[in-house]
């Protein structure tokens, strides 16, 4: 099943055949300020641009090697040397900024797989130039910025997708498929957890010499100045508030798709946070989040928990738990739905009993492997961007998503219970979330 958001900002469900039919068949629709990009037609292939090449990006134009990868760009020339040599006709670059401005005709579309600090800045200046646009998640950095790139794919009729890979995955379609025919009844609970104690530390004093592959200016981007240090840089920017989202940017937008997308979620109207004393530095090793939705239609309000380093208490046996590290618990009328990314559980188990259980769940993927299971959504974005349609995960869809995650983070900063003003991205209730949705760019770094 894929999603979509509708003009009532709720999300829809169609079969993964029904979304590639339809953009296979819908006519070009995109009037971007990139003209050839609305003029590929659905056989020919796309010029893509990375942005961030290493890395993550491995993994991203690898699910993407059968368009013409023809531009490019990262800050660490060790990090992106495989790459490099992979794609030998493609040009390199280490500034994003210079890459567009001057291969502008020659690209059509944009994958991002840099930190997440950088993710608006990139692709606001590719959607800004008419770039259909992949970004991995989180989609930004502040809830601002997600606004802000969401209004800009509308506004552009641009293909966009977030890099939320497990969104077409069979059992996220399975559960999805449980939810919304009322199998457990109505939902008026559900439990979001992950394990683990990632986050905290203190800022490094040492200042090490930064390596000669890496561009360290550009690295740093629009966050501010500072001293290079490997506890930043390739991969623990995660945990420093400056360059990453915790683990709710990181894994909140796995795990929050599939209640987010099943039960119709869109903004909630109350949101409260509860963790360790905030480090202006790091992220918080442990973070326990409680958002409150009100009635979508005919679904009623719900109760939505997200947490970070343990597990609910007192609704199912531990013993039940134990084989999820990290899950999703539904809480209906009728009974409970257990599942995580790769499977699902009924209970009471006696009343469920005629529900084919699914089979040992698939293997999960080491490192920045791709798996096989995850290509539709490349395809989907490629064929969007090629002939118009709709993707599962645009940004209208990832912004929202995104801005649910990371109001987690403001609500943990700020210490209080949150009154959420969607419309107008507010908190009625606490001036002091303002300096928390949004973020200050060093100069020559902005949204354009």
């Amino acid at each position: 099943m894929a999603g979509r958001i509708t003009s009532r900002g709720f999300s829809t469900h169609r079969t993964r055949r029904e979304v590639l039919q339809t953009m296979a068949l819908t006519g070009t629709w995109l009037a971007g300020r990139n003209l050839r990009a609305a003029a590929v037609a659905p056989n020919d292939k796309l010029n893509i641009a990375a942005i961030g090449a290493g890395g993550r990006g491995a993994a991203n134009l690898d699910a993407l090697k059968s368009e013409n990868i023809v531009a490019l760009c990262d800050v660490d020339e060790r990090r992106a040397a495989e790459v490099f040599e992979r794609y030998p006709r493609a040009r390199r670059f280490v500034d994003f900024r210079r890459m567009l401005d001057s291969l502008d005709r020659q690209i059509d579309a944009v994958v991002i797989s840099t930190p997440d600090h950088t993710h608006a800045v990139a692709a606001a200046k590719a959607m800004q130039m008419g770039k259909h646009c992949y970004c991995e998640k989180p989609l930004t950095h502040s809830v601002h910025e997600a606004r802000v790139l969401a209004e800009l794919a509308a506004s552009n009729k641009l293909a966009t997708q977030l890099g939320t890979q497990r969104h077409c995955w069979d059992n996220f379609a399975r559960v999805v498929e449980l939810l919304q025919s009322g199998t457990i009844g109505a939902v008026r609970e559900c439990h979001v957890w992950i394990g683990g104690n990632r986050g905290g530390g203190r800022r490094p004093t040492e200042t090490p010499p930064v390596p000669p592959q890496l561009n360290w200016d550009l690295w740093l981007g629009p966050a501010p100045q500072r001293p290079y240090h490997s506890a930043y840089a390739p991969y623990s920017w995660r945990f420093w508030w400056d360059f990453g989202t915790g683990e709710t940017g990181n894994l909140g937008c796995h795990s929050l798709d599939l209640p987010f997308s099943a039960l119709h979620l869109r903004h909630p109207v109350t949101i409260e946070a509860e963790g360790p004393p905030v480090d202006a530095e790091t992220t918080p090793p442990w973070l326990n989040v409680r958002y409150e939705f009100a009635a979508r239609d005919s679904l009623p309000p719900l109760v939505l928990t997200w947490q970070h380093g343990n597990k609910p208490a007192g609704l199912l046996p531990d013993s039940e738990l134990a084989a999820f590290r990290s899950g999703m618990l539904f809480v209906g009328q009728n009974g409970l739905l257990l599942a995580d990314l790769y499977q699902w559980k009924l209970f009471p188990e006696s009343r469920f009993s005629h529900i084919r259980q699914p089979l040992t769940p698939a293997p999960k993927a080491a490192g920045f492997a791709l798996e096989p299971q995850s290509l539709p959504h490349y395809q989907e974005w490629l064929a969007a961007s090629k002939s118009g349609g709709s993707t599962s995960c645009p940004f209208g869809y990832g912004g929202a998503l995104t801005e649910l995650v990371l109001l987690g983070n403001v609500a943990y900063w700020t210490g209080e219970k949150l009154q959420w003003d969607a419309r107008n991205l507010r908190a009625v209730n606490c001036a002091r979330a303002e300096e928390f949705l949004r973020r200050r760019y060093r100069p020559g770094w902005s949204l354009g």
